[in-house]
């Protein structure tokens, strides 16, 4: 069974820092693995994404505050949001790709970032 489980999600002041984790198990070989968020009346949109080889993409709007990494061994991908601000506010969903090309999503965690 496969199972995404995210967590580090919670309220923050705007300029603080929060970080998610997101435990991957249940799928045999992981490629791409990476952030999404969704806040309300908007589409869910990337932040960041890293590749099996380590390679890693942003969004325009997590470049230089976001870091997105991942412990192979523990199929766990994380990301360090800095200096957060509340347009950041929104449901992060962890999102992993398998070799085979099959997308698996957790079930998102909450991020507020208050004014």
């Amino acid at each position: 069974q496969v199972q995404l489980v995210e967590s580090g999600g919670g309220l923050v002041q705007a300029g603080g820092s929060l970080r998610l984790s997101c435990a991957a198990s249940g799928i045999f070989s992981i490629n791409a693995m990476g952030w999404y968020r969704q806040a309300p009346g908007n589409e869910r949109e990337l932040v960041a994404g890293i590749r099996s080889g380590g390679s890693t993409y942003y969004a325009d709007s997590a470049k230089g505050r976001f870091t997105i990494s991942r412990d192979n061994a523990r199929n766990t991908v994380y990301l360090q949001m800095n200096s957060l601000k509340p347009e950041d506010t929104a449901v992060y969903y962890c999102k992993s790709t398998s070799t085979r090309g099959m997308d698996y999503w957790g079930k998102g965690t909450l991020v507020t970032v208050s004014s």
